[in-house]
């Protein structure tokens, strides 16, 4: 792929083009979903960048950057998806699948296991790393819901769907991952008077 121009000018007037051409207004439903997941990528995006000053250990910095560039592309795919009219998709298109769902939770598994029961609600932080993980599973959950706005008016990938939702799940379990390797106590809700 060759972008000469990044600019079209399609905009300025409040409509832009889906993949396949079809011209829609810049807040329809496809393009609220699809504009999420590419905020949510950005937040994931910071996440990574953050990573680099974190006290994570080395190994542990390695493992979180790949999982997260992994979740990076298959967020690039979900989104195209959902700016791809299904008519309009193609052979051979990347969608997100079952496997992608699974892998999701066996990594959430993997962190879950050490982590001491939940009995309390966490407030975002405990650390500048898990407040950015926790950033983006409050946007993953906004995208979800615009994802679930779209499927009510169109076709829409199910395991794409329930990919937003178990992505929301790794994010907060990532959160207070980071948190117990930091050495840092997570912050917990009490009711105050």
């Amino acid at each position: 792929m060759r972008i000469n121009r990044v600019y079209t000018r399609l905009g300025d007037e409040g409509s832009t083009r889906l993949v396949g051409g079809r011209e829609a207004a810049k807040d329809a439903p496809r393009i609220e979903a699809y504009g999420t997941v590419d905020e949510l990528n950005s937040v994931v995006g910071v996440v990574r960048a953050e990573l680099e000053r974190s006290s994570l250990p080395e190994d542990e910095r390695s493992r979180f950057d790949a999982q997260l560039e992994a979740i990076q592309h298959d967020l690039f795919e979900l989104g195209t998806d959902l700016a791809t009219p299904a008519a309009d998709r193609w052979e051979g298109m990347r969608l997100i699948e079952e496997p992608d769902v699974a892998r999701l939770e066996a990594e959430i598994d993997a962190m879950n296991e050490a982590l001491p029961v939940l009995k309390e609600f966490i407030l975002p932080g405990g650390s500048a790393l898990a407040g950015q993980l926790h950033l983006g599973r409050t946007v993953c959950r906004r995208a979800e819901r615009r994802a679930f706005s779209l499927a009510a008016l169109d076709e829409v990938n199910p395991p794409a769907l329930a990919y937003l939702n178990r992505l929301s799940d790794w994010l907060f379990v990532a959160a207070r991952h980071a948190c117990r390797v930091e050495g840092r106590p997570e912050v917990l809700w009490s009711r105050r008077a």
